[in-house]
């Protein structure tokens, strides 16, 4: 994961590097004067700056990092210094990468967790990743079969339920979904439990139908976290959902799948970028343990 990135980065840093090193025209062992190094910088501007940032939107555009993203970081690196530019790469990423946190483990009991995302993108089974992950903190967990639409997907949530030992509210397929997260808070109160973890239907960002019923079900439930979950696989297309589930429903971070298949690794920076929404978790693997905690710092340490 994030190795392409890291690849491209470190050719613009060694391109910058070498062409900002002493003069082979300076033979003293004086260090250059502020006059020569002013030349060398502008020298670097007129004849290898274009190119390095050519390269670099290339390389970020064909590892799918979004042109919004492509853009600001070439703006970074037009307006450093050389000798800076890892420095202030870091701390640009940092900024895309640290959006205002939330922090899922604080609030009034029930906290109230509805997941949200298309087809396919692995919704259900990082619910049921989350869930066990709260067991670990010794928290305890009721799950809302709200995917009353797609076939199977009530056998599917049961069956991971049944195996973390987790109490399942359903319905019938084609209940109203909202009824079923009601009961299922209704049950978490009754029983004094932390956690409603709400599962959806997958919806296409593009169904305005779907994506009403999905407004009716936040609107009952009345969520803590609305959390998107995202393919990081599917690339760009992973920004546009993240950006029209956050205008259409509003959401409060994102989990992204299938990061250790992502060699790319752009779609963490973009859909962070995209969104302003903070990146919760990242998933891993096919387990349950496969959760992982997303930090800022460890990402730019594979990219820098």
């Amino acid at each position: 994961m994030l190795g392409r990135l890291k690849s491209i980065f470190s050719k613009v840093k060694k391109t910058v590097d070498k062409e900002t090193k002493k003069p082979k025209e300076i033979k003293d062992k004086k260090k250059p004067s502020i006059l020569t190094k002013l030349n060398i910088i502008k020298n670097l501007e007129k004849t290898k700056l274009k190119k390095i940032l050519d390269e670099l939107e290339e390389g970020l555009l064909t590892n799918n990092v979004a042109y919004s993203v492509t853009e600001e970081l070439k703006k970074t690196i037009k307006e450093s210094k050389p000798k800076e530019l890892k420095k202030t790469l870091e701390k640009k990423l940092k900024e895309i990468l640290s959006a205002d946190s939330i922090d899922i483990y604080k609030g009034e009991k029930p906290i109230k967790i509805m997941f949200i995302g298309v087809n396919g993108v692995g919704k259900t089974t990082t619910l049921a990743k989350l869930a066990s992950h709260l067991q670990k903190k010794k928290k305890k967990v009721v799950i809302a079969a709200g995917d009353t639409f797609r076939a199977a997907a009530i056998e599917q949530i049961q069956a991971h339920a049944d195996k973390l030992k987790i109490n399942l509210i359903k319905h019938s397929y084609g209940s109203d979904a909202a009824a079923v997260a009601f009961d299922a808070i209704e049950h978490a109160k009754a029983k004094k439990l932390d956690y409603v973890l709400i599962d959806t239907a997958g919806r296409s960002h593009a169904n305005e139908d779907l994506m009403r019923e999905l407004e009716k079900v936040k609107r009952v439930s009345k969520p803590d976290f609305t959390i998107l979950v995202v393919d990081s696989l599917t690339g760009n297309d992973a920004v546009d959902q993240a950006k029209l589930f956050g205008e259409k429903i509003g959401i409060d971070g994102v989990i992204l799948t299938k990061a250790d298949a992502d060699e790319r690794g752009g779609a963490i920076i973009s859909v962070a970028h995209e969104t302003g929404k903070p990146i919760l978790f990242l998933g891993t693997g096919q387990e349950y343990k496969d959760l992982k905690e997303f930090n800022a710092d460890d990402i730019i340490k594979q990219i820098l």
